[in-house]
């Protein structure tokens, strides 16, 4: 087979989408790991300054995926403005930028937007860095701005793959910016719950409904219960690796540089350690229920929010358990979990009147299949 004979002359051929998907999806990876690595940097051996190496790691990764997209998207731009046709595969169909200065394929336009927004809470965060010197915490005002910015960019790898899904490759890649995507905006959400008031978390919301809507977005995506579980399983997968990476890296480099470890570190790497360990066990319930319902001829939307609830709430109480297991501290009582599980399955509930529409608008992104789809 060669490109010719598959494409007309001066299409741009699906097969050589695959080199800037897998950059973006490469920089998404390596942002998550930084990101792993930085936050277990704050617990093991305290402040930092802005040019450590955690946090070049993390810009590395959110400078590859940018500078892949602008490469997308100066290449369509060309192709639009000599007539030539672009493949659709290629990240999406391509929309106009700036009153058709540019023609952007729309995940390459989401995935570069996160990256141009990550460049400017990157100088946000040096200029805080020269105000205040070390940070002392995760969630300072740059920070969230700049892991916003990040999870843009793993929103529009996700994006560029549900595009090539057709393909075996765009699957595959699908199931990896599904796993950095859940456990990137982990971070984001367990920090919420600096904001609780009484029994109101909004750390279990925020977790909850992104677990349970990412589930749902997976299922309803991928249509497979294999490749569902899949997801699932590289999701654990990835918390295995980096709960031995996260810690290892941290005190590789505090030896490098001299600095000591604090005297009080015990425990699991914070990041992995907070991943949900339950999320086959969701994947397998949004599957299987949301199957039988819709066989059986019942109203999809009201079965969703029905299992998003229940999905919900098994995600919140099994956090409760996960968190002193990994960490050595015994389970609290059972009344301890009522708020929790309330919570969740309120969580849960919004999830599933959601995550199947995220799931449509991924697959709407795939054009029909072309011959030799699959290759």
């Amino acid at each position: 087979m060669t490109l010719a004979q598959e494409r007309p002359p001066g299409r741009v051929a699906v097969s050589r989408g695959r080199l800037p998907a897998a950059l973006v999806l490469l920089g998404a990876m390596l942002s998550f790991s930084g990101l792993s690595w930085d936050v277990q940097w704050h617990i093991d051996v305290g402040p930092d300054t802005f040019f450590t190496l955690p946090h070049l790691v993390l810009y590395a990764g959110s400078a590859l995926a940018g500078l892949a997209s602008l490469a997308v998207v100066l290449a369509t731009t060309a192709a639009r403005r000599a007539d030539r046709p672009v493949d659709e595969a290629v990240g999406g169909r391509a929309v106009p930028v700036f009153g058709r200065l540019f023609s952007a394929p729309v995940g390459y336009l989401v995935s570069g937007t996160g990256a141009a927004s990550f460049l400017l809470y990157g100088l946000v965060d040096l200029w805080w860095h020269e105000l205040y010197g070390f940070d002392a915490v995760i969630a300072s005002p740059p920070h969230i701005g700049l892991i916003l910015s990040v999870a843009l960019t793993m929103v529009g790898a996700l994006m560029v793959f549900a595009a090539a899904s057709a393909h075996r490759w765009g699957r595959s890649g699908v199931l990896g910016a599904f796993t950095v995507l859940l456990g990137f905006t982990m971070v984001a959400t367990n920090n919420l719950a600096e904001f609780a008031v009484g029994p109101i978390d909004p750390a279990v919301l925020g977790t909850t409904f992104l677990v349970v809507a990412v589930a749902f977005t997976a299922v309803g995506f991928l249509d497979n219960l294999r490749l569902a579980l899949l997801f699932a399983v590289v999701f654990a997968a990835t918390q295995a690796v980096l709960w031995w990476f996260s810690p290892w890296a941290a005190h590789a480099y505090a030896a490098q540089v001299g600095l000591p470890l604090r005297d009080y570190i015990d425990g699991p790497p914070y990041l992995p350690a907070n991943m949900p360990m339950i999320l086959i066990a969701v994947v397998a319930l949004v599957h299987v229920a949301t199957g039988r319902a819709r066989r059986a001829g019942n109203r999809p939307r009201w079965v969703a929010a029905v299992v998003g609830g229940s999905a919900g709430a098994l995600t919140a109480v099994a956090a409760m358990v996960q968190v002193p297991l990994v960490y050595g501290n015994p389970i609290p009582p059972i009344g301890t979990f009522v708020a929790p599980a309330v919570l969740g399955l309120v969580a849960g509930t919004a999830a599933g009147l959601v995550g199947p529409r995220f799931g449509r608008m991924l697959r709407a992104l795939a054009p029909a299949a072309p011959s030799g789809a699959g290759r």
